[in-house]
Parts: C-alpha cells; sequence; structure tokens
C-alpha cells in the first residue's frame, strides 16, 4: 500500500534544478563529484543532529504541551496539598482552637457548625460547575476553589467526628490511605482494569445509593427518623445497616478510582492537551474524598454500636 503522505504536493513536484547525474555519466562528472560530497557533508551533518537529539532529555509535558502521569501527579498534589491547608482552618474554626474539647454524652460540645455547611455547599456546586463545563473548557481556578472548599468540610466534619469519638480521624486517613494504595498498586500491576460491564453495574449502584442517602437525608430533616444516621443505624440480624453498606460503598469508591486512573492513562495515551490533566487530578480529589467521609461514617457507626 502506498503512503498516502507521499501525495502531498512537496513530494510530488520535481525542483527543474535537480539534475539526475552519476559517476560514469557521458556529461557531468564534476557535477556528480560535487553533489557526492555535498551528499556526504549534509549526511555528517544530520548524523550529528541525531546524537544530538539522542543525547538531549526528553520532552516532557510542558515542552510537548501533553497530558502525563507525572504532571497529573503533581496537579493531584497541589490539590491535596490545598486541601490540607482549608482543612487545618476548618478544625481551628470549627472547635474554637487546635485541641478538640471533651464531649459530654449529656450536654454534647460547642463546636461551630458552619465550616462544615459552607464547606459541603461550596464543593458541591463547584463541582457540578467543573463537571458539566469541563467539555468546553477546563478552569483550574475553579478546581483550586474546589479543593479550598472540600478543605474546609473534611476539617470541619473530621473536627465534629473526632469530638464524639476521638481518634476517629486517624483511623479513617489510615483505612482511606490504604484503600487508594492497594487500590493503585493493583491498577499499576494490571490486575484491575475498568470494564464496560462493571461500569454498568457501578453506575446502577451509585444511582441507587444516591436514592438512598438522599431518602435518609429527607427522613432525618423531618424527624421521622431520629437516629444520628438515619437508616444507616437500623439493626438487620444485629449489624448495623450503614457497616453492610459501607462495605459495598468502599467497594464502589475503589472501583472509582480504578475509572480514575483509567481516564487518565487514556488521555496521556491519546495525546490529550495537558491542561486535562487537571481534571484526572479533580476527579481523583472527588473519589478519596467520597472514600474518607464513608470511612469515617463506618467506623463511627461501629464505635457507636459498641
Amino acid at each position: 500500500m502506498s503512503n498516502f503522505a507521499f501525495n502531498n504536493p512537496a513530494f510530488q513536484q520535481q525542483d527543474p534544478r535537480n539534475v539526475a547525474t552519476y559517476p560514469g555519466a557521458p556529461q557531468g562528472a564534476q557535477g556528480a563529484q560535487a553533489a557526492s560530497f555535498q551528499h556526504g557533508t549534509m549526511d555528517a551533518a544530520a548524523n550529528a543532529q541525531l546524537e544530538g537529539m539522542y543525547a538531549a532529555p526528553p520532552a516532557g509535558s510542558i515542552e510537548t504541551d501533553r497530558m502525563s502521569v507525572e504532571d497529573t501527579v503533581w496537579k493531584t498534589a497541589g490539590l491535596f496539598a490545598i486541601l490540607l491547608v482549608t482543612a487545618a482552618v476548618g478544625w481551628v474554626w470549627t472547635l474554637g482552637g487546635l485541641s478538640a474539647p471533651r464531649y459530654d454524652p449529656y450536654g454534647g460540645a460547642a463546636v461551630n457548625m458552619l465550616p462544615w455547611i459552607v464547606g459541603a455547599l461550596g464543593g458541591f456546586v463547584l463541582a457540578m460547575v467543573i463537571t458539566f463545563t469541563s467539555r468546553k473548557k477546563v478552569r483550574p481556578a475553579l478546581i483550586f476553589a474546589y479543593a479550598a472548599f472540600e478543605g474546609l468540610f473534611i476539617g470541619g466534619i473530621s473536627a465534629f467526628f473526632e469530638v464524639r469519638w476521638p481518634g476517629i480521624v486517624t483511623q479513617a486517613t489510615l483505612a482511606t490511605v490504604a484503600v487508594v494504595g492497594v487500590t493503585l498498586a493493583l491498577f499499576a500491576s494490571g490486575k484491575i482494569r475498568a470494564s464496560k460491564k462493571a461500569t454498568k453495574v457501578f453506575m446502577i449502584a451509585l444511582i441507587g445509593y444516591g436514592v438512598f442517602s438522599l431518602l435518609n437525608l429527607v427522613l432525618m430533616w423531618t424527624g421521622v427518623n431520629q437516629n444520628m444516621f438515619g437508616l444507616f443505624s437500623q439493626p438487620v440480624f444485629g449489624i448495623p445497616l450503614g457497616l453492610i453498606i459501607g462495605v459495598l460503598v468502599v467497594i464502589m469508591a475503589a472501583y472509582s478510582l480504578v475509572l480514575d486512573f483509567d481516564q487518565i492513562q487514556q488521555g496521556v495515551r491519546n495525546g490529550a492537551p495537558r491542561k486535562y490533566g487537571w481534571l484526572g487530578a479533580f476527579g481523583i480529589m472527588v473519589t478519596v474524598v467520597w472514600l474518607y467521609v464513608e470511612i469515617l461514617r463506618i467506623i463511627a457507626i461501629a464505635r457507636g454500636n459498641n
């Protein structure tokens, strides 16, 4: 099969100055020698240029303006740095200081819920805007703002749970890091991959869980179910429903991480523009925050049940 690139006029048109001469021709022998010397000089220059290119360091994502795994990792680390800073702010704001007050089972403990509420609402709105406008334009500033609001939310809710169950934040953090690390290791080794069938099951389960969570919030807000975690606190065969659902949700969150890693891998393989690394980092942050909150609730339900 012929190469269609050679249909370009640049390969078809011949320069009339290029005269076909060869050694031993009845005319133009001197021209042939000159052409041979010229080609030898050009070959030497080309070889030197190739050696210089091989010796030079490989082009990175900045030089190629293409998405890379390393660049996405740095973007993800930057977003989590912002989250940790604002989480510290949310923690101090919630508790009114660095240390958590002692919890009184009769009177509770005075904590400020405003950081939790502001962070949750701001993060949700920005997540929707980023998700539905990313096809037209990637806005890193909005992703930075999302990380900041999520930090307030994480700091606030972590402080609230720490007052009620001391040590729970450390437990949830270690468990989250373990799940993320194991999932990343399995994905990197090729032992787990995203598939169309598994993704369909994941989407159905995610929608079902979302409807259940919304119903639970409505029952709690209307006072129909006054348990701290609503339907999640209801026992099923002596086991709180939140523990059963929580395990399934952690598995869902782990698969969501696999989807995030797979999308980043596809973006790198397809040569996506470098700016789309921000969306990959955004997806990982959304999933990790979700995973942390679910693990936090699982541990709280387990410790509260005991």
